[in-house]
């Protein structure tokens, strides 16, 4: 028997959460995109110790939800797997452009795009692909996509802070992992980021969060 692969176009919707309020008195927004296993409403606990007058955070959902541990209890959320990956981008970067799109945001507050572990790829991509001009890129404990050119970003303009960081007991950072992603950061930003090293493993502190950007 024969097997055909074929595509379609469907309308579909996903939800994302906001943590504060967004005022004349906000400075910063934040777009921070959650790792593997998380919901966004659940990620945003986070962030909870920002200054809520001065900082909007918004907290995109992964769309492919499955219930963790295989008891059907707790549900999580993955942005992308090997299958599909370039299609799967394409209907995740279509999600953003409706969560900014619904959010209009001024101006006028710094835009701050934040990724942990699988959403380092997701945020590298959204900026890359539709030329995000952010005022903070920060890269928490997750790996840049492969496919990536320097010239997706050269709109990141100097005044851009481009943070990495990750934890000095990382099970996932070996030693090749890290080589391979100093390569990319350098090929990437040229010597422009800042690299913060933490003790600890694969995990978020609040303490970092709370001194960032």
């Amino acid at each position: 028997m024969a097997t055909e692969e074929k595509n379609i176009s469907y309308l579909t919707e996903n939800t994302y959460t906001t943590l504060n309020t967004l005022s004349p008195k906000t400075s910063h927004v934040w777009v921070v995109f959650h790792g593997i296993g998380f919901l966004s409403r659940y990620f945003l606990k986070y962030f909870e110790e920002l200054d809520p007058e001065k900082h909007y955070i918004i907290a995109p959902q992964a769309p492919s939800k499955y219930y963790l541990n295989g008891e059907y209890k707790h549900v999580g959320a993955s942005w992308l797997t090997k299958e599909n990956t370039a299609s799967e981008t394409t209907n995740l970067l279509s999600y953003l452009d409706g969560v900014m799109a619904k959010e209009a945001l001024p101006e006028q507050c710094r835009l701050v795009v934040f990724g942990f572990s699988q959403g380092v790829s997701v945020a590298m991509r959204w900026v890359a692909h539709r030329q995000i001009k952010c005022h903070h890129l920060l890269l928490y404990a997750g790996g840049i996509p492969n496919e990536l050119k320097r010239d997706q970003l050269s709109h990141l303009d100097d005044h851009c802070q481009v943070k990495i960081i990750m934890g000095n007991a990382d099970a996932y950072l070996t030693e090749e992992r890290l080589a391979q992603e100093r390569k990319k950061m350098d090929l990437l930003f040229q010597g422009r980021e800042q690299i913060q090293l933490f003790e600890g493993g694969h995990e978020i502190k609040k303490d970092i969060i709370n001194k960032l950007p």
